[in-house]
């Protein structure tokens, strides 16, 4: 059994521990809410972009429209770029991410494609340079420090379609945590190469948009070059932002979880220590009285 001065030394050591996991939970707490309402705001404009270009490549021809849109004809070459975090301390926020990525390469390379991963975030490009070493072909970190740009965003993106002109791959799927609340963030794929029309359309909107007739000046395809490689970039801003308040809310619930079992642990050595004290006190005590008694004896 433990003696009372290694026991008080442990009750001190998850006292303190205890004062930081409460520090990390409120400062994570304190920039969740600005990172929540960022995701959320972002959300119509990156949704409503999708869906105007969707509107403008269905009076596109697939062959002459632009390559972004267009693609190489091929999808042998699949890069996937994996948006985790620079810290831990967030729970199983970027083992939930590496658990979908394993699953995508092994499904694609079964149908006997070709795969590149593209890493932003220094966790996930640990585990990627450990299990994936031969196919991480680019690793970013310290990008989203100390909060998501859009400059950092249209970064990452110039460097996607740096790889595209090059014809280091045919399709680009990035690959992110959207947040759904503090306690929920869903593994989300998102195809961002060649652009993908969105699943996803109000029916009457669409409606609505077909059944008027629009003039473009510039025509179609100079339009649809110039916004492209913004879209791009906004996509890759959304995910960077869905990814940050995801990582938030994933360490806030993660250090809340953690405070409460340093307070059970504390209370359990506290239990022992009091027991422990107890009968030292009792033994001591016995040894007075059977003493005396001795000597009355």
């Amino acid at each position: 059994m433990p003696s009372l001065k290694d026991l008080r030394t442990r009750i001190t050591s998850v006292k303190s521990t205890q004062r930081i996991t409460s520090a990390m939970k409120m400062v994570a707490a304190a920039k969740l809410r600005r990172a929540q309402d960022q995701a959320i705001a972002a959300r119509p404009y990156a949704e409503r972009m999708e869906r105007m270009l969707g509107s403008l490549a269905g009076g596109v021809s697939g062959d002459g429209g632009p390559k972004l849109l267009a693609g190489t004809g091929s999808d042998n070459l699949h890069l996937i770029v994996v948006m985790t975090t620079d810290r831990g301390l967030c729970g199983g926020f970027n083992g939930s991410i590496m658990r979908g990525i394993r699953k995508m390469v092994r499904d694609l390379e079964n149908q006997g494609k070709t795969v590149k991963l593209f890493g932003v975030g220094r966790k996930g490009n640990a585990i990627m340079r450990r299990e994936f070493p031969d196919k991480l072909v680019e690793a970013l970190e310290e990008i989203s420090k100390p909060a998501p740009t859009f400059a950092g965003a249209d970064m990452i993106a110039s460097k996607i379609t740096e790889m595209f002109d090059n014809g280091d791959f045919d399709c680009c799927t990035i690959v992110y945590n959207k947040f759904i609340s503090a306690l929920t963030q869903d593994v989300t794929p998102q195809q961002l190469i060649p652009f993908a029309l969105p699943e996803t359309v109000d029916l009457e909107e669409t409606s609505d948009e077909t059944a008027a007739s629009y003039e473009y000046e510039p025509d179609e395809e100079e339009i649809l070059a110039d916004l492209l490689p913004r879209n791009l970039s906004v996509q890759v801003f959304r995910a960077m932002l869905e990814t940050f308040a995801s990582e938030q809310g994933a360490r806030m619930t993660a250090m809340d979880s953690a405070s409460r079992n340093a307070g059970d642990m504390i209370d359990k050595l506290t239990l022992t220590y009091n027991r422990a004290r107890q009968a030292g006190i009792t033994k001591e005590l016995i040894e007075i009285i059977s003493g005396a008694e001795a000597l009355n004896g």
